[in-house]
């Protein structure tokens, strides 16, 4: 107990811990960067070259398969979410201890359970999907 009372009055009357001495004001900064103008202006162009892309595949048919193109907007569109995050939301493995990438990672393997399991139920209840003649159709209730 004292040894608690010899750190409350080392680190100075009305401290609360944080480090700043009482009657300052603090932002509640966590050591995470903010952007500047510049980062800001590099991330908008990224985003708009990102999006202008994959416009002009649709627009000029540049692929024969349809599929070739969707892989390839959804490549772009992966690359424009690691802009986002990086340059607006400021996010990498350092701000808050690591906390913001592990609540994204976990965000993600949701958001692909999710979507790979409801694909696939889609494309199962598809293909399971007994086939009805005009017959079976009129006996329906």
């Amino acid at each position: 107990m004292s040894s608690h009372m010899d750190n409350l009055a080392d680190r100075g009357h009305g401290d609360h811990g944080h480090g700043h001495g009482g009657g300052h004001d603090h932002d509640d900064d966590d050591g995470a960067g903010h952007g500047t103008l510049k980062s800001y202006f590099t991330g908008f162009v990224l985003a708009a070259i990102l999006t202008a892309i994959p416009f002009w595949l649709v627009m000029d048919r540049v692929f024969d398969s349809s599929r070739t193109t969707a892989l390839v907007i959804l490549a772009f569109a992966v690359v424009q979410i690691v802009v986002h995050i990086v340059y607006f939301l400021h996010m990498d493995t350092k701000s808050e201890s690591g906390w913001n990438m592990l609540a994204l990672i976990f965000t993600l393997v949701l958001v692909v359970i999710t979507l790979s399991g409801s694909i696939w139920i889609m494309y199962h209840l598809n293909s399971n999907m007994m086939p009805m003649s005009t017959h079976d159709m009129r006996n329906m209730p």
